[in-house]
C-alpha cells in the first residue's frame, strides 16, 4: 500500500534521541533551547517556542494574545477541527470566513465583505486565524492590511507550511502576523513524534508563551513579585498548563530541521509530476506570491467516492481534507457555498519524502 503521508527517520535521527536518552536530561534540559533556536533562525522570526503540539501552539497563542470569554475570533473552514477548538477553549466565539475557490485558503474579498457587515453590526473579531492549506500562504500582506483597518490581532495556522514561503521569505517570520503556529506531526514538514511551535517578533507575546506553557511559573527574579526565598525560589504568576516539549522531541526535530530543505524540495518534485501528468481540471492553483512546501496535494474529482475505492483497490490510500469545521454537529451554524463545493469533490493523493517515483506515477497512470 502507497501511504498518503508518511515520516523520514534516519540513522541520525535515531543517534540524536538515543544520546539524549544516555543523557542527564530527558526533559527541561538544553535541547529545547537549541531547537528553538534553529527553529527561528529557520523561519526568520526573533523568537520560537515549542510546546507539546500545534493544538496546544494555537491554545497559547490565542492566549498571549489576549483572548477571552466571548471574544470573537474568525478563521477558515477548510482547516482542522483544533484551529477552532483553541478558541473554544479560551471561551471565545467562533465563525468561519469562506474560502478562495482557487487557493482553497481564506478568501481576503469574503473577509473584507464579512468585516464591513461586521463593523455595522458592531461584531468585528478580535483575532482572525488564516490558515496556510496544504502549504500554501495565505495572502498575509492583505490581511495584515485589514487588521489595522479593523483592530484585530492575527495568528497564522501554519501546521502544512513549514518551509513553504510568501513574498520570497519563509513561513513564520511574522512579518504580516503576531504570531505563527506550526506541527510537527508524523506527516507534516518535520516531525518530533507530536510537537508544535510558535514563532513571533514580539518579545512580550514570547515571554507570555514561555510562562503559560510552564504552568504560569517563572523562575527570573527580575520578574517576581515578591522577595526570593532563595536559589530554588520560583512564582506561579498567572494560571498556565504543562505543555513543554521534551529533549527527547526536541533532539528529533533538531535533526530532522537539518533535512527539511530536502524533504520539501522532494514534496516539489512530486507535485510538479503531478501537476504536469494529470488532467488541469483536478489541480490546485498555486498563487503566484507563494511557494508551496505541499504538505498536501489535494485534487477535485466528479466522483470522490468511487476514485477513493479506486485508488484503494490499486493499493493507493488518499485521505479528505477536510470536512468543513463549519459542518462539524458541535459548530454547525452557516453556509460556506465554496467550502461545502470544495469538500464534495476534494481528495488527497500521496506526497511525502520518501514516495518513489515509481510509486507517484503509478498514483498518476491509475487515472488513465
Amino acid at each position: 500500500m502507497i501511504n498518503y503521508g508518511k515520516q523520514n527517520i534516519n540513522q541520525d535521527d535515531i543517534d540524536a534521541v538515543i544520546d539524549v536518552l544516555k543523557s542527564d536530561f530527558l526533559t527541561q534540559g538544553p535541547k529545547v533551547q537549541e531547537f528553538e533556536n534553529d527553529l527561528q533562525t529557520y523561519c526568520g522570526a526573533k523568537h520560537a517556542r515549542v510546546v507539546t503540539n500545534a493544538t496546544s501552539a494555537l491554545h497559547l497563542a490565542y492566549l498571549a494574545v489576549g483572548l477571552k470569554k466571548n471574544d470573537i475570533v474568525w478563521t477558515s473552514p477548510n482547516t482542522f477541527v483544533s484551529t477552532a477548538n483553541a478558541a473554544l477553549y479560551c471561551g471565545a466565539k467562533v465563525d468561519f470566513v469562506d474560502i478562495d475557490p482557487s487557493t482553497y485558503n481564506m478568501s481576503v474579498l469574503a473577509l473584507k465583505d464579512k468585516l464591513k457587515k461586521a463593523e455595522i453590526s458592531g461584531e468585528l473579531p478580535d483575532l482572525v486565524v488564516p490558515v496556510h492549506f496544504s502549504g500554501q500562504s495565505c495572502e498575509m500582506k492583505e490581511i495584515w492590511e485589514l487588521s489595522k483597518k479593523y483592530d484585530f490581532k492575527v495568528v497564522e495556522d501554519a501546521s502544512h507550511a513549514l518551509g513553504g514561503e510568501y513574498m520570497g521569505r519563509k513561513v513564520g517570520n511574522c512579518e504580516y502576523s503576531h504570531m505563527c503556529v506550526f506541527s510537527f506531526h508524523p506527516v507534516k514538514m518535520i516531525t518530533t513524534g507530536e510537537g508544535g511551535a510558535i514563532t513571533t517578533n514580539d518579545e512580550n507575546l514570547d515571554e507570555s508563551i514561555s510562562i503559560l506553557r510552564t504552568h504560569g511559573i517563572t523562575k527570573d527574579k527580575t520578574k517576581f513579585d515578591e522577595e526570593s526565598h532563595g536559589a530554588w525560589y520560583y512564582e506561579q504568576q498567572v494560571l498556565g498548563f504543562n505543555y513543554r516539549m521534551t529533549d527527547l522531541q526536541a533532539a528529533l526535530g533538531i535533526s530532522q530541521l537539518k533535512r527539511l530543505d530536502k524533504f520539501v524540495s522532494k514534496r516539489r518534485e512530486i507535485a510538479n509530476y503531478y501537476l504536469n501528468n494529470l488532467e488541469q481540471a483536478y489541480l490546485p492553483y498555486q498563487h503566484p506570491d507563494t511557494n508551496s512546501s505541499w504538505h498536501l496535494f489535494v485534487i477535485q474529482v466528479h466522483n470522490r467516492e468511487k476514485t477513493y475505492r479506486d485508488l484503494i483497490n490499486k493499493g493507493i490510500q488518499t485521505q479528505v481534507h477536510y470536512i468543513p469545521v463549519s459542518l462539524q454537529p458541535f459548530h454547525k451554524k452557516q453556509t460556506l457555498p465554496y467550502c461545502e463545493e470544495f469538500y464534495k469533490k476534494c481528495i488527497s493523493l500521496p506526497i511525502y519524502y520518501d514516495l518513489t517515483s515509481k510509486e507517484y506515477k503509478k498514483v498518476v497512470s491509475s487515472f488513465d
